[in-house]
């Protein structure tokens, strides 16, 4: 396929020669290449130990195993280096795939809409459109306005048991879909619920965070309005909305000239002052510090870890903890306090300082 010209965003998928999917992941990436997660990789390629890894498509043709936490960083580290690209601010590579070696696109917008008008009649697909119905009816947003991820957007989902991933593109758009669920929560017979309601709903969930309780997550999760449960008409789907950029709003940062330099652990307080692109990956939150040892130069914090996405909004005080980085341009140099993959990833943690009711 042609690449030169090739324009892709966060949640858009990159499928390899091999069959390894990637998400692309954010929106600052390099000319020649897109810095990407690992989600899923074939059979004859990679097998885990872990029962609910496995995804199937409904003829069982599709054979194809999901990476959980760092598995992906490792898999590709290990096996495919060819797939990583050279992030200069960070002097360092990254997972990664170079335009060149892109053998398939996937884009959740084109297949939501195709799942719509031309749907295969099975049972998850048309508890899709049953809520699709109700998101335009309600929301005034457009059938565009959404796409898929996940099992959905590649195909291989069980109609029985898998979970409604959707994509909601644009501040906007999302604001109204927010809106939405919010009065769903409080009506009485809707079809909506917020799937965090209470701690129940992580009762399976392995806790390995150590500065961030469940009951913390809990209350955070349920007030993100992202996080659905949707009456359908044989079962209850867990629904998720993932916020994704415009195409209008998206403006790739990436300056090779720039540098980013790590300069140690921190444990701060902060005020948000800003957190117009805190619903999107990266979460980026403008901060005024107000505690921690060498925080008077921290500007903002910078989330890839998911749990932590709309963790807190403009005014808030929140607790954070993970890497500090030095950023340096030719305009400025600036400190930012950094969420990400690492070693010490569950000691991480950005939370609001004190839980409302």
């Amino acid at each position: 396929m042609t690449t030169s010209a090739l324009k892709l965003r966060d949640r858009d998928a990159i499928i390899t020669k091999e069959g390894i999917i990637f998400r692309v992941y954010g929106y600052t990436h390099p000319m020649n290449g897109y810095v990407c997660d690992p989600e899923y990789a074939p059979k004859d390629v990679y097998q885990s130990t872990q029962t609910r890894a496995l995804r199937q498509g409904p003829d069982q043709t599709q054979v194809y195993y999901k990476f959980y936490a760092d598995e992906g960083l490792r898999f590709i580290h290990q096996n495919y280096p060819r797939y990583m690209v050279l992030y200069r601010p960070l002097g360092k590579r990254l997972v990664g795939v170079k335009k060149e070696d892109i053998d398939k696109v996937r884009e959740p917008q084109g297949r939501f809409q195709e799942l719509i008008q031309n749907p295969p009649g099975d049972e998850l697909v048309s508890e899709m459109q049953a809520l699709d119905d109700i998101l335009r009816a309600r929301t005034n947003l457009k059938t565009s306005d959404f796409g898929v991820f996940g099992s959905l957007l590649h195909g291989f989902y069980d109609p029985r048991y898998s979970d409604l991933d959707f994509i909601v593109y644009g501040r906007i758009q999302l604001k109204r879909l927010q809106q939405l669920l919010e009065q769903s929560n409080e009506e009485n017979g809707s079809r909506l619920a917020n799937e965090f309601s209470d701690e129940n709903s992580i009762m399976d969930k392995a806790w390995q965070f150590k500065n961030y309780t469940p009951k913390e997550y809990v209350w955070h999760q349920k007030r993100k309005l992202i996080y659905a449960l949707f009456k359908g008409k044989t079962r209850t789907l867990k629904t998720e909305f993932e916020p994704v950029k415009r195409w209008e709003e998206i403006q790739n940062a990436y300056n090779a000239k720039q540098r980013i330099s790590r300069k140690g652990w921190i444990k701060a307080r902060a005020r948000i002052t800003d957190d117009k692109d805190a619903s999107f990956m990266p979460s980026i939150y403008e901060i005024e510090p107000l505690e921690g040892i060498g925080v008077r130069n921290v500007h903002r914090i910078l989330s890839y870890v998911e749990e932590f996405r709309l963790q807190a909004g403009i005014g808030e005080i929140v607790d954070v903890e993970g890497n500090l980085e030095e950023v340096t341009t030719d305009e400025e140099v600036f400190q930012q306090i950094t969420l990400t993959y690492g070693p010490r990833y569950y000691e991480q943690v950005l939370k609001v300082s004190k839980l409302g009711p």
